[in-house]
C-alpha cells in the first residue's frame, strides 16, 4: 500500500490526458470532506464540508477544508458535486461561493434544498442543477452518473465520474440497509454494471471499515423508540442532528401512537424539517407537531421535545438544559433520549451533558444502554461486498481517520486490489491516474482553516495557542513606569493576574528579582522598550516555572513618562 511521504514536494503538472485527485478535506478526519478532480485543465469539485471545533480549539465556530490549491483557477471549477446534505459535506460551501458565487451546484432535490437555505443566510443565490439517481450530466470534461445510495439522509448520491484518462466512482456516505425506511436502497446493480465497465480508482467511504459485519437496519431501531414512549412518566427530550430525517420520521410516529404531541428546539433543526416536510421527505401526522408554547402549556406526558446538542455543543439546548440554562427545566421522571452517532472527539462532552441531565433526575437513554441508534455507513461486510462487485483497479479510502481508512485499505487488499494499487493519503497529498495505475504524485500545502466569529482564516495556530494558555494557565500583567530621560524605574513593577488559586503574595516573592533585574538592564544601557519587557517576561516567566509549574501569558507593559 502507497502511503504519503513527509518530504513530498508540489507535483509537477498533469500530465496530459490524466486524471488528478486532490483531497483538501475528509481523510485522517471525520468531517471537512471536499476532493477535487482535474482533468484536461478543469476541476470538479466533490462535497465541501466542514469539521466542527474540539475543545483544543477555544473559539471557533467551524473548521473549513484549505481552498488555498484551487484558489487562483476558481474559474477552472466547472461544478461542486455534493453527495448528500450533512454539514460535513454541504457546510463549507457558502464560504467557497464567497470566492466565486456563480460555481454551479450540483445534487439531489434535498441536499440543494439544504444547502440554498444555508445560502441565503450569506446572501448568496446559487445556480443549483437538482440531479436523481440514473441521470448523467456532462461537466466540462467530467461525464457524470448519479447512483442511489442509502445513508442517514434521504436522497444521498454516489457519483461516478467518466473521463477519457480513466474512470472515478465516489461513494459517499453510504450503507447497506436492505429494508430503509424510505425504501431507497443502495444501487448495487449500478455498482456492478460500472465495475463491468470499469472502475479505474474507488474513492469509498471508510467511516466504519474497521466495524465487523453489517450496519444494523434503521427499522430494528424503532421498537426501542417505541418502549421509550412506553415507559416515560414525564416529557420526552430527543436530541439527534438537526438533518436527521428518519430519526425524526420515527419519533414522530412513535408520538402519534403515543397521543403526545411534538415541538422541535433550535433554529437548524426547525429549518431542516421544515424544508423535509415541504418536499415530502417528513411525514408529519396531523395534529402531532405544534409549537413550543403550547407544548408547554400542555401536562408533562404529552410533551416530546426533539433538539440538537446530541454531541454535548456548549451551545446547543440540551447541553443549556443539563446546566439548568434553559426555559425547560429537566427534572425527576423527564426521559432524554440520545438518538444518534458519537462523533469522534466529542465524548467527554457528550458525558458530561449525560452526567448533567442524570443529576437533575432525568433518565438518559443512549446508545450505550438501548438500541437508539444505527450508523449511516458501510461496515466491513457490506465494504467487501462492494470490492466484490465494483472490481476496482485502484483504491483510494477517503471519509475517517487513519484507523479507518487503513482497516478499508486492508478490505480492499484481501478482495483481490494490488497492495500497491491501494493508495492511503493525508489531506493535501495529491493522486494522479494515468494509464490506469493511481500514484501519489506529490502534495500541496493545506491547513485547518478557522471561522472565527465573522473572521475567515484570520485565526491560526498561534492565535488558538495563546488561547489555550489563557484558558488553562491564566495569565500575569506587569506594568513599569519608566523615566523617559534617565531611563530608570519611577514606577512599579505593579503585578496583576488572573486564573491562578494561590494569592497575590506568592508574586510578591518576584518583585524583587524585577527591582534587580531592571536595574541591571538600565546598568548594560538596555533602552529598547521590547528589549525590556523581554527582560521582565523572562524573569516572571522563570519564577513561575520554578514555583507554581505553570506557563501563564506574560504581558508586560512599559509606559514612558
Amino acid at each position: 500500500m502507497s502511503h504519503p511521504h513527509p518530504e513530498l514536494t508540489a507535483p509537477g503538472p498533469l500530465q496530459e490526458g490524466g486524471v488528478r485527485v486532490i483531497p483538501l478535506g475528509g481523510l485522517g478526519e471525520v468531517g471537512r470532506n471536499m476532493a477535487v478532480v482535474e482533468h484536461r485543465g478543469k476541476l470538479l469539485v466533490i462535497d465541501c464540508g466542514v469539521l466542527f471545533p474540539e475543545e483544543n480549539h477555544p473559539g471557533v465556530d467551524l473548521i473549513l477544508p484549505d481552498f488555498g490549491p484551487i484558489e487562483d483557477r476558481l474559474d477552472d471549477v466547472v461544478a461542486v458535486v455534493l453527495t448528500h446534505g450533512h454539514e460535513d459535506h454541504i457546510g463549507a460551501v457558502p464560504y467557497l461561493l464567497r470566492l466565486r458565487d456563480d460555481i454551479p451546484l450540483v445534487g439531489s432535490r434535498l441536499t440543494l434544498a439544504l444547502v440554498a437555505a444555508k445560502l441565503k443566510e450569506h446572501r448568496i443565490t446559487p445556480l443549483t442543477l437538482v440531479v436523481r439517481e440514473g441521470d448523467r450530466e456532462v461537466l466540462g470534461p467530467f461525464d457524470c452518473e448519479f447512483v442511489a445510495v442509502n445513508h442517514s439522509i434521504p436522497d444521498a448520491l454516489a457519483v461516478f465520474v467518466r473521463t477519457s484518462g480513466g474512470t472515478v466512482l465516489h461513494t459517499g456516505d453510504f450503507k447497506m440497509d436492505q429494508l430503509p425506511l424510505d425504501g431507497r436502497i443502495t444501487d448495487l446493480r449500478a455498482f456492478a454494471r460500472m465495475g463491468e465497465e470499469g472502475v479505474d480508482l474507488f474513492m469509498t467511504d471508510s467511516t466504519n471499515a474497521h466495524v465487523p459485519g453489517f450496519t444494523t437496519p434503521e427499522r430494528e431501531i424503532t421498537p426501542a423508540i417505541e418502549r421509550v414512549f412506553h415507559q416515560a412518566q414525564r416529557r420526552i427530550i430527543v436530541a439527534c442532528f438537526a438533518s436527521h430525517v428518519h430519526r425524526v420520521q420515527q419519533v414522530l410516529d412513535a408520538a402519534e401512537e403515543a397521543g403526545r404531541k411534538v415541538a422541535m428546539v433550535g433554529r437548524s433543526m426547525i429549518r431542516n424539517m421544515g424544508i423535509a416536510k415541504d418536499l415530502g421527505y417528513l411525514r408529519v401526522p396531523d395534529g402531532v407537531l405544534v409549537d413550543l408554547g403550547r407544548l408547554t402549556q400542555l401536562p408533562d406526558e404529552q410533551q416530546v421535545l426533539i433538539s440538537t446538542g446530541s454531541q454535548g455543543e456548549p451551545m446547543a439546548a440540551l447541553s443549556r438544559m443539563a446546566n439548568g440554562d434553559h426555559k425547560i427545566d429537566v427534572g425527576p421522571g423527564d426521559t432524554v433520549l440520545l438518538a444518534s452517532s458519537l462523533i469522534p472527539g466529542n465524548e467527554n462532552a457528550v458525558h458530561r451533558v449525560i452526567n448533567g441531565l442524570t443529576r437533575l433526575g432525568a433518565r438518559v437513554v443512549h446508545r450505550e444502554n438501548a438500541l437508539v441508534h444505527v450508523s449511516g455507513h458501510a461496515s466491513a461486510g457490506e465494504l467487501l461486498y462492494c470490492y466484490n462487485l465494483v472490481r476496482p483497479r485502484n483504491v483510494l479510502p477517503v471519509h475517517g481517520e487513519w484507523r479507518h481508512m487503513v482497516a478499508n485499505a486492508d478490505l480492499a487488499v484481501a478482495t483481490g486490489v494490488p497492495p500497491e494499487n491501494v493508495v492511503l493519503v493525508d489531506d493535501g497529498v495529491v493522486v494522479d491516474l494515468i494509464d490506469g495505475r493511481a500514484r501519489i504524485a506529490g502534495a500541496v500545502d493545506v491547513g485547518y482553516v478557522y471561522v472565527d466569529g465573522s473572521l475567515v482564516g484570520a485565526a491560526d495556530e498561534t492565535l488558538l495557542k495563546d488561547r489555550r494558555i489563557l484558558r488553562d494557565e491564566g495569565f500575569v500583567t506587569v506594568i513599569v513606569v519608566r523615566d523617559a530621560s534617565s531611563g530608570a524605574v519611577a514606577a512599579g513593577p505593579e503585578i496583576q493576574t488572573r486564573g491562578f488559586a494561590e494569592g497575590g503574595d506568592v508574586f510578591e516573592q518576584v518583585r524583587p528579582r524585577l527591582v534587580t533585574a531592571l536595574a541591571e538592564a538600565q546598568r548594560n544601557g538596555v533602552q529598547d522598550t521590547h528589549q525590556l519587557q523581554q527582560v521582565i517576561r523572562r524573569t516572571v516567566g522563570s519564577f513561575v516555572g520554578s514555583t507554581l509549574r505553570r506557563r501563564p501569558m506574560i504581558i508586560p507593559i512599559v509606559i514612558d513618562a
